[in-house]
């Protein structure tokens, strides 16, 4: 079995099938990936443990009512830490480009699975690269309200009616965080063999060139140069 090379395929590896694999996802990704993912279901419930008395049992998770107020921020930090090392990351195969556009007004084709009739895509689709645009709001409009009500700490350089703006703000960044990883979540069982790119790191030459055929066309292209 061999290392992939800089252009991300697996020379050598092949799945149980026989399928020669394409890397689309380093160690490193993977982690930095599963790191944010942890740190967004341990800060969903304990946000919601404080948000509301019917959803306080939720504390439990991060040890009661009392650590959970004291984790809840630190656990933010580390999660907008490793969210902004996937922004680094990717930022370049998500910027917005015309077969994009096109992408967007033919989503008809895109709920009906009619995928040969769309514009080629490339690592990510327009669905992705917006999805993308939001959680980075999200995490910026959590991150900015989080620090000034976070009591210990910052709080009081902050006057009470800015410290109320900031609360609605963490909520309503919260809301539109959460509901936009569920959209995240249920693409990603929609795509079959997505949740295995970022477990395992690599999918098949017929998944890339299925749903990312672009991508896979410039990963080819890199390979034969080589």
């Amino acid at each position: 079995m061999s290392a992939p090379d800089r252009n991300g395929v697996r020379g050598e590896m092949r799945d149980k099938d026989g399928n020669p694999l394409i890397q689309r996802y380093t160690a490193n990704d993977r982690s930095n990936h599963w790191i944010t993912a942890i740190c967004f279901v341990l800060l969903a419930v304990s946000g919601l443990a404080m948000f509301h008395p019917a959803t306080s049992w939720m504390a439990v998770f991060l040890g009661g009512g009392q650590w959970t107020r004291i984790l809840h921020p630190f656990l933010g930090v580390v999660m907008f830490v490793s969210f902004a090392v996937l922004v680094v990351r990717f930022w370049h195969h998500n910027k917005i480009d015309q077969a994009d556009k096109q992408w967007m007004k033919q989503i008809g084709d895109v709920l009906n699975n009619r995928e040969d009739r769309l514009p080629k895509i490339g690592m990510y689709n327009a669905g992705q690269k917006i999805l993308f645009f939001v959680l980075i709001a999200s995490m910026l409009g959590l991150l900015l309200s989080g620090i000034v009500i976070w009591r210990a700490y910052f709080a009081f350089y902050f006057p009470i009616d800015v410290v109320r703006f900031a609360a609605l703000l963490h909520a309503f960044s919260a809301f539109v965080l959460i509901c936009s990883i569920i959209v995240h979540i249920y693409a990603a069982f929609w795509v079959k063999g997505s949740i295995g790119a970022m477990v395992r790191g690599t999918v098949t030459y017929g998944w890339a060139r299925k749903h990312h055929p672009r991508w896979f066309e410039s990963v080819i292209k890199n390979k034969q140069r080589d």
